[in-house]
């Protein structure tokens, strides 16, 4: 107020006119007439109109701040002395405002420095920083097309859907090096927590545009013919998927449990609740191979236990080429790793070896399913295996008959060295991987597997990676970070290391 006193009363001239004119309006005979809902939309409407008037006048206050601006000097080293007056449109969430501010430059110097540009820390492209996390909030949950509606009603732009994904992209470029930072810190805060430390990794096909394929699956698509012109015939694929690898890191108290809490045999007993996790991160990619998430995660474990006094938990699928990366990172990084396979993984593959045995509504499928599903909570994995095997010789069935049979005891025998689910419970470990699986319908189904959706890697794994700080709670430091960022990525960096001290210090 006090600069407004002293002589700056012709900014808020337009401010002042365009609020009188809202409040003449809506005290109006033909606004009286009106419904309250009707009333509250004709006041966001024009209220936004005055809120832009005011940005503006506040862009024009700080270009007069600049008249006695001195000379700036660039990253060069080269002092910037001639005075020039640029101008350039920035997309608001209140509309479009007009920047005027100084640009400095010298004979044979690159590029004129415009220091208000460093401290409004303006966007190279048309969109504001807010406009950016507006659209952001919207897109991370919705599709594009409905994103840029509701974007429209909220600011009264329309904001085209390349453009929208282009945004995200800008949005998700400083995932790693805000974790890095992140890691960074939990190493210097780490204590001697008691808390598991559950590792899990999944994937998740995603349908992408053909160029955006892995070459593998891209020659299949270039190669298939189709043997039937309407669908696919059984066995056939179409080829338009490429893997998202997604982690979790989490906490967990540990809970010792028995069989019989896992799987009560009365109906009317209660199963014992399980632990939250705490202290949870998730994130997938579509871009990185399995073997670099793994990694990420082992890191993100480092962090919070850099020497080693809790348990690690690798919670996994049985997928052969997790449980190599998981084997070989736990060597690298000289950590005792349990590797625990997912018992709801064991499950199905036991339900669909039942089926062999009973006919279909035969009630008594689930007494075979729980019967062997406790012996393997027990420890009997190669015992179950070795007897649904000789129960289906002894039937007779043949091998198509007994295919799910054998595929259940291959899965048993494999994985035995990680069924140990008697040490497991009896130590409090996790055997169910509910948090990834969580992971992979939150991360990738309810957005990036919505009807129709075909993404470019790119798009895709911006999305993901937004996504991913959203679920994980982090978003908001993430922005604070990405703010900073983009001033020293599109500013600061151009000039000597003695300006603007102040700004470097905060970032």
């Amino acid at each position: 107020m006090s600069t407004y006193r002293s002589g700056n009363d012709a900014l808020l001239r337009p401010v002042r006119a365009c609020f009188e004119a809202l409040v003449e309006r809506t005290l109006s005979p033909e606004v009286c007439a009106l419904d309250h809902d009707e009333v509250e939309a004709l006041v966001t409407e024009d209220g936004r109109e005055v809120l832009r008037e005011l940005v503006e006048a506040h862009m024009a206050l700080r270009r007069m701040k600049e008249e006695g601006r001195s000379t700036p000097v660039g990253a060069d080293g080269n002092w910037r002395g001639q005075r020039r007056e640029r101008t350039r449109k920035l997309s608001t969430v209140f509309g479009s405002v007009t920047v005027r501010r100084l640009s400095f430059s010298a004979r044979g110097a690159a590029g004129g420095l415009r220091p208000l540009d460093v401290e409004l820390n303006l966007p190279d492209e048309l969109y504001s920083l807010g406009m950016r996390r507006r659209a952001i909030d919207l897109v991370v949950t919705q599709s594009y097309e409905s994103a840029n509606e509701q974007l429209r009603k909220q600011t009264g732009t329309t904001i085209g859907k390349r453009q929208l994904e282009e945004l995200a992209v800008r949005a998700a470029v400083d995932f790693d090096a805000f974790y890095d930072e992140r890691q960074t810190a939990l190493i210097d805060q780490a204590g001697s927590g008691t808390d598991i430390l559950v590792l899990s990794t999944d994937g998740k096909g995603i349908v992408m545009r053909h160029d955006a394929l892995r070459e593998g699956t891209r020659k299949k698509a270039e190669e298939a013919s189709g043997k039937l012109e309407t669908r696919l015939s059984p066995g056939e694929k179409r080829n338009r998927k490429r893997m998202a690898e997604v982690a979790a890191v989490y906490d967990l108290k540990a809970q010792p449990r028995t069989a019989s809490e896992v799987l009560p045999r009365q109906k009317d007993t209660q199963k014992k609740a399980r632990p939250r996790a705490n202290n949870k991160r998730v994130w997938a990619s579509v871009e990185k191979p399995l073997k670099t998430v793994v990694e990420q995660c082992f890191e993100e474990a480092l962090a919070r236990d850099p020497s080693f006094q809790r348990t690690w938990v690798y919670l996994v699928d049985g997928n052969q080429d997790q449980l190599r990366a998981g084997r070989a990172l736990a060597h690298s990084y000289g950590v005792e790793l349990t590797i625990v396979v997912d018992f709801i993984h064991v499950l199905e593959y036991l339900w669909k070896a039942a089926w062999c045995f009973f006919d279909k509504g035969d009630k008594g499928v689930e007494a075979w399913v729980l019967k062997k599903a406790r012996s393997i909570l027990e420890g009997n994995a190669s015992a179950v295996a070795g007897a649904i095997r000789r129960s289906a010789t002894m039937r007779g069935l043949a091998d198509k008959q007994r295919k799910n049979v054998d595929k259940c005891a291959r899965f048993l025998l494999n994985q035995k060295a990680h069924l140990r689910y008697d040490d497991y419970l009896a130590r409090g470990l996790p055997i169910a991987t509910g948090v990834i699986e969580g992971a992979c319908r939150h991360l990738i189904n309810d957005r990036l597997g919505i009807t129709g959706a075909r993404w470019g890697l790119e798009g895709a794994e911006a999305m993901l990676r937004l996504r991913a700080l959203k679920s994980s709670g982090d978003l908001d430091d993430y922005w604070a970070f990405h703010r900073r960022q983009e001033r020293d990525r599109n500013h600061l960096r151009h000039y000597a290391d003695s300006e603007f001290q102040d700004l470097r210090m905060a970032a």
